[in-house]
C-alpha cells in the first residue's frame, strides 16, 4: 500500500470501524457488509500498485471494476433490503444480481489472499446445498434448496456472508489488529526481543529460549503465527544460528514458537473471538483458562531447545555487554502500560472493543513517556498497517460464513459427528485422532481460523457430548435423581449406560443441563473447543502448507519442507496439551486443580520431549525410552492418584541423574553442514 490516497482511504475506513465499535452506530449486518466491501476495495487497488500490472492495462481496469462492484453491492443491501422484507423476501431480478456478485467476490478475493482451497471448498458447499446433495447417499444425502433461498441466506441474513463471522470480523479481529499495530509501531517489538534476553539468555541453549520467550510475548500482542515468526525471526534466528544451533532447527524453533502466539492470552488471533462468539462464554474467561496451557506450549518448545543444546553439547554464554532486565524494564516499562489497560477493562466487564479502543489510546500515551513518541505520522502509519494486515483476513471470515451456512442448514455437522461416532465408537481418544486428522487435511488448505471454523461446526459437539459423558454418566449413578430424569431413563429399562448410548441427542442435552453444575459444563464446553482451536493451528507448521515454516525458512536459507518437519515436531505440545483438556480438569476444574495438573505435566512434558528428541541429558536407549513413556504417562494420566505421579516424577528425576553422573556422550559433529545440504 504505497499511493498516498489509498493510504488516506485505509486511515479513514479504519476511523470508521473504530467509530462503529466504540459508539455501536450502524446495525450489525450494515457493518459487515460495509467492511467486506471496503475491503474488496482495498484488495484490488492494492493489486494495482504491484510491478506486474501495468497502468491502463486490462487487469488493471478489472480491478477497478471489481472494486466499483463491491462499493455497489454494499450499498445495494442498505438501500434495499427493507424493500426485500416489504416483498416478504421474494426476489427479483437486481436481487439475483447482486447476491450473486457477493457471492463471486467473495470467491474471487479469497482466491487472490489464500489461494485456491477456500474458492473450491466454497463452490462445493452451494453445490452440495443446491443440488449436489440429493445424489449422495447416507446420512450425507441432502434434498437441495431452491437458488432463491440460498442466495437469500447467503446474502440478507446474518446466516451467512454477513453473519457470525463477519461480525467478529468487523468488531473484535479488527479492533485488537490495530491494537497490535500501535504496538508495534511504538516500538514494543524490540522491547519484547531485549526483555526475552534477559529472562532466558542466561540459561542452556539461551538463544533458544530467547526465540521461544520472544515470541510468545510478541504473540501476546498481535495473536498472528507468520507476524511473530517475520517479526522476531530476523532477529533471533540469526542470533540461534551465531550461538551453534543448526539453521533448520533455528527456524523449525521459531516457528513452532511464533505459532504458540496465538494461544497466548490477552489476544490469540481471531479464532478466539469466534470461540468466545460460538459458546458465548466471555473472552476473559477464556484468557484466563488459557493462560496455564499456553505457558505449557511454550515450555515443551523450550525443553526442546535445551535437549538440542545438550545434544550439541552448547554451554550457557552471557555477553559481557548484555543488559540488565533492570535497564530493559527502566528503558521500556511503558510498554506494558497498554497490556494492563487491556486487561484491567476486561476484568472491569468492559467489552473486549471497547477494551481495545482504551488499550490504543493508551499505547499513544504511554509512548510519550519513551523516547520514541508516536505522532501523528507515526499514528497514520500505525492505522494504515492494521488496515493492510486485515485485508487477508476479513475476507477470509466473510466468505466463510457461506459454508457455515451450508453446514448449518443441510446438517452436514450432524452427519460428520455420526460418521465420528460410528468410526471411533464411543471412544473419546479415537475422537481426537481422526479430528486431529481431519484438522491436518483441512489445515493443507485453509488457514487456522477457517480450520478452527469448520472443526468447530462439524465436531464441538460430539467432543463436549464424549468429554460430559462420564460426569454425566456418574451422575446419573449416584441416585436421587429428580423425577423427570427418573422417567426418562425408564424409557430405557431403567440403566444410565444403555440411555447414555442410545437416547437422542438433544435429549441427552436436557438431561446433562438438569443433572450437571453450569459451571462443570462451561469448563468442558471450553474444553470441546480449545481441543479444535489448538489442533487447528498445526497448519501454521505441518507440510505441505505451513506458512509459519515456509516464513522462517526464508531467514534462515533452508529449504521450506525439510523446515516444515522440524518445526512440526517441535511443536508436538499442540497434540499433547490438548490430550490434557479432554482428560484432565486443566481447564475445566477448579483453580487448585489446575494447578496441580499443570506442575505434573510441566514434568511430564519433559520426559515427552526427550522421548521424540531420543535424548534428554545424553543420548537414550530403548530401556530409558521405554521408562521415559512410563514416567510421561503416570505424571499426565490425570485419574492417577497422588502416589502415581510421583513415581513418574522420582522416574524422570532418576534418569537425569544417571544420565548426568554415569553416562557420557562423543563429541558431536558440527551441524552447519548437515543443516545447510538440508
Amino acid at each position: 500500500m504505497t499511493s498516498p490516497y489509498l493510504k488516506w482511504a485505509a486511515f479513514f475506513f479504519a476511523l470508521f470501524h473504530i467509530y462503529c465499535n466504540v459508539f455501536a452506530s450502524i446495525s450489525e449486518l450494515w457493518l459487515s457488509a460495509i467492511h467486506f466491501g471496503g475491503f474488496c476495495v482495498l484488495c484490488a487497488l492494492m493489486a494495482n500498485e504491484s510491478e506486474s500490472i501495468k497502468k491502463h492495462s486490462p487487469s488493471y481496469w478489472i480491478n477497478i471494476g471489481l472494486a466499483v462492484l463491491a462499493i455497489a453491492t454494499s450499498t445495494y443491501l442498505m438501500l434495499f433490503e427493507n424493500a426485500l422484507y416489504a416483498r416478504e423476501t421474494e426476489y427479483i431480478l437486481s436481487d439475483y444480481v447482486f447476491s450473486l456478485i457477493a457471492i463471486g467476490l467473495a470467491i474471487e478475493f479469497t482466491r487472490r489472499t489464500t489461494g485456491w482451497f477456500m474458492p473450491v471448498l466454497i463452490l462445493v458447499s452451494l453445490s452440495y446445498i443446491l443440488f449436489l446433495g440429493r445424489y449422495i447417499s447416507g446420512v450425507f444425502s441432502f434434498p437441495g434448496l431452491s437458488l432463491e433461498t440460498v442466495l437469500y441466506r447467503s446474502f440478507f441474513t446474518s446466516e451467512g456472508m454477513f453473519g457470525l463471522t463477519a461480525n467478529i470480523s468487523s468488531t473484535f479481529v479488527f479492533m485488537f489488529i490495530i491494537f497490535g499495530s500501535f504496538l508495534l509501531r511504538s516500538g514494543a517489538g524490540d522491547f519484547i526481543v531485549k526483555l526475552a534476553q534477559c529472562l532466558a539468555g542466561r540459561y542452556v541453549g539461551g538463544a533458544g529460549h530467547v526465540a521461544v520467550v520472544g515470541s510468545g510475548l510478541m504473540g501476546s500482542v498481535s495473536g498472528s503465527a507468520v507476524a511473530n515468526t517475520v517479526s522476531t525471526g530476523v532477529i533471533t534466528i540469526p542470533m540461534m544460528k551465531k550461538s551453534g544451533f543448526g539453521s533448520r532447527f533455528s527456524a523449525g524453533v521459531v516457528a513452532a514458537a511464533s505459532t504458540g502466539g496465538a494461544l497466548m492470552p490477552p489476544v490469540m488471533g481471531a479464532g478466539a473471538f469466534v470461540l468466545a462468539s460460538y459458546t458465548q462464554i466471555s473472552y476473559l474467561t477464556i484468557i484466563a483458562a488459557s493462560a496455564l496451557p499456553a505457558i505449557l506450549y511454550f515450555l515443551t518448545v523450550s525443553y526442546f531447545v535445551r535437549i538440542e543444546a545438550k545434544r550439541l553439547k552448547l554451554d550457557p554464554t552471557t555477553a559481557e555487554n548484555a543488559e540488565k532486565i533492570s535497564a530493559v524494564l527502566k528503558e521500556g516499562w511503558q510498554f506494558l502500560i497498554p497490556m494492563v489497560v487491556l486487561v484491567g477493562f476486561l476484568v472491569w466487564g468492559r467489552t473486549p472493543t471497547t477494551s481495545a479502543a482504551f488499550a490504543i489510546i493508551s499505547v499513544i500515551a504511554a509512548s510519550w513517556l519513551s523516547t520514541t513518541p508516536m505522532k501523528l505520522p507515526d499514528i497514520f502509519e500505525a492505522m494504515v498497517d492494521g488496515v493492510r494486515t486485515m485485508v487477508s483476513t476479513a475476507l477470509l471470515l466473510v466468505a466463510v460464513g457461506i459454508i457455515i451456512n451450508v453446514v448449518t442448514t443441510t446438517g452436514v455437522g450432524n452427519a460428520f459427528s455420526l460418521m465420528i461416532v460410528d468410526w471411533a465408537q464411543g471412544s473419546l481418544f479415537i475422537t481426537l485422532v481422526l479430528i486431529a486428522l481431519a484438522s491436518l487435511v483441512l489445515g493443507m488448505g485453509l488457514p487456522v481460523t477457517a480450520s478452527y471454523i469448520v472443526l468447530a461446526t462439524l465436531s464441538a459437539p460430539l467432543i463436549f457430548d464424549l468429554v460430559t459423558h462420564s460426569q454425566l454418566l456418574a451422575a446419573l449413578q449416584a441416585g436421587d435423581l429428580p423425577s423427570n430424569v427418573v422417567a426418562t431413563l425408564s424409557l430405557f429399562g431403567g440403566d444410565p449406560v444403555l440411555a447414555l448410548q442410545e437416547m437422542p441427542l438433544e435429549m441427552k442435552q436436557l438431561i446433562r443441563a438438569e443433572m450437571l453444575e453450569p459451571e462443570l459444563l462451561t469448563g468442558m464446553l471450553l474444553s470441546a473447543h480449545l481441543v479444535i482451536f489448538w489442533l487447528s493451528q498445526d497448519s501454521n507448521v505441518t507440510p505441505p502448507v505451513c506458512l509459519a515454516s515456509f516464513a522462517a525458512a526464508g531467514i534462515a536459507g533452508t529449504r521450506p519442507m525439510a523446515t516444515g518437519l522440524t518445526s512440526w515436531k517441535v511443536a508436538k505440545g499442540l497434540y499433547l496439551v490438548p490430550v490434557l483438556f479432554a482428560y484432565s480438569p486443566l481447564i475445566s476444574g477448579s483453580w487448585p486443580e489446575r494447578i496441580e495438573v499443570f506442575l505434573w505435566s510441566c514434568m511430564g512434558l519433559y520426559a515427552m520431549a526427550g522421548l521424540l528428541q531420543w535424548h534428554l541429558e545424553t543420548r537414550i536407549n530403548a530401556l530409558i525410552a521405554a521408562l521415559l513413556l512410563f514416567s510421561a504417562v503416570l505424571l499426565m494420566w490425570t485419574p492417577f492418584s497422588f502416589i502415581y505421579h510421583l513415581v513418574g516424577a522420582a522416574i524422570l528425576i532418576a534418569i537425569i541423574i544417571y544420565q548426568n553422573k554415569f553416562t557420557t556422550t562423543t563429541p558431536t559433529v558440527a551441524v552447519t553442514s548437515e543443516e545447510s545440504s538440508a
